[in-house]
């Protein structure tokens, strides 16, 4: 099996270096880049060195294809794993050779990726991935693996089960454990529940996610996000699912739970959920700029919210907040370490959420 990897950050190298691992052929792209001239072998003209450190410690290296271009491949790989962020997606799709046999499987955080690749490349099949596993790529390019989780794999479109099979194979060799799900929506809204917790609070506060489980006030924000997320699921009839260490269901339940007696239980689950990682969205704010996974993740729910008739004002408000504190320092500075001033901020009439032009089929 070859795999073409698309976006050689930190989840990008991590699952490239698990599937070589498992047996996989891969390839990973690297824009703008002369074959093996990137500091890792210049010697080994055209592949490169993967380090990862895992959760238990142990250091593993393993080497992967490198190439500058997709048509640059002699053939076209049998799946193409796009591992860039949601708002980086759309590029690159459009970047891809037409390879209407070839599975495309998207891994983005939030919902709208499957429905964008979906409508970018119409004939191609199409593969929906979420993972759990948290991880950071340091100043060397070491991928420091923080928390085991694991990767879902469900079909979306196409003759993809024979793929899917073996990617869920190669994974889990690879010691990334993988699971195949019968449906891809109820996957990836699953996972959004996950990647909603503590995440827009803590990045307009700049603060921890036990801190934020820790005053009540923030809690029922935090539980009226995923409300509202719940509530868009059950209009689309999606079930959640447990993911590979996620116990979605268990969450799911728990937001309708007497707040003094399930508070408690979330603030140490939520503190050490992320293995040290600070939710994405904080690290996005910290950095001071850019596009945000915001739209596909508390935007996601406000869409499709509007879309079904579903009232979603939390979430739509922290979309805005977070998009627009982005792009506005004195906003940033106004919110860090000040609930009074989030709440007051959400207390307001709902920012609207935006869109990422996400068209297709559901």
């Amino acid at each position: 099996m070859k795999v073409l990897v698309v976006g050689a950050g930190a989840v990008g190298s991590l699952l490239a270096a698990t599937l070589a691992i498992g047996g996989v052929e891969v390839t990973i792209v690297r824009r703008g880049r002369s074959a093996g001239r990137d500091g890792t072998d210049e010697g080994d003209r055209g592949s490169e060195a993967i380090a990862v450190v895992r959760p238990d410690a142990v250091r593993q290296v393993v080497r992967v294809g490198v190439v500058d271009d997709p048509a640059r491949l002699e053939a076209p790989p049998d799946v193409v794993l796009f591992a860039v962020k949601g708002f980086d997606l759309e590029a690159a799709l459009a970047g891809l050779p037409e390879w209407p046999s070839t599975a495309r499987l998207t891994v983005q955080n939030g919902v709208g990726g499957e429905e964008l690749a979906a409508t970018t490349h119409p004939a191609a099949p199409l593969i929906a991935g979420s993972l759990t596993a948290s991880v950071e790529l340091g100043a060397d390019r070491v991928v420091h693996w923080r928390r085991t989780g694991g990767i879902g794999l469900a079909a979306v479109r196409g003759d993809v089960g024979g793929p899917v099979d073996r990617l869920v194979t190669a994974w889990s060799a690879g010691g990334l454990p993988a699971r195949r799900y019968p449906d891809w929506a109820a996957m990836k809204w699953s996972k959004l529940l996950a990647n909603l917790v503590a995440n827009a609070t803590t990045a307009l506060l700049d603060s921890d996610p036990a801190a934020v489980y820790g005053d009540r006030r923030l809690f029922e924000v935090e539980r009226a996000q995923l409300r509202e997320a719940l509530a868009v699921m059950q209009r689309r009839a999606l079930t959640p699912v447990a993911l590979p260490g996620a116990p979605v269901p268990w969450l799911a339940r728990s937001v309708a739970l007497p707040g003094w007696l399930v508070r408690p239980v979330l603030r140490r689950i939520v503190g050490g959920a992320r293995g040290g990682k600070s939710p994405s969205l904080r690290l996005h704010l910290a950095a001071r700029g850019g596009a945000s996974e915001v739209a596909w993740l508390n935007g996601g729910v406000a869409r499709e919210g509007d879309r079904l008739g579903v009232r979603t004002p939390v979430n739509a408000a922290l979309a805005g907040l977070v998009a627009a504190a982005a792009t506005d320092p004195a906003l940033r500075d106004r919110l860090r370490g000040s609930p009074e001033r989030l709440l007051d901020a959400l207390g307001s009439p709902p920012i609207a959420a935006g869109t990422i032009g996400v068209t297709g089929p559901d």
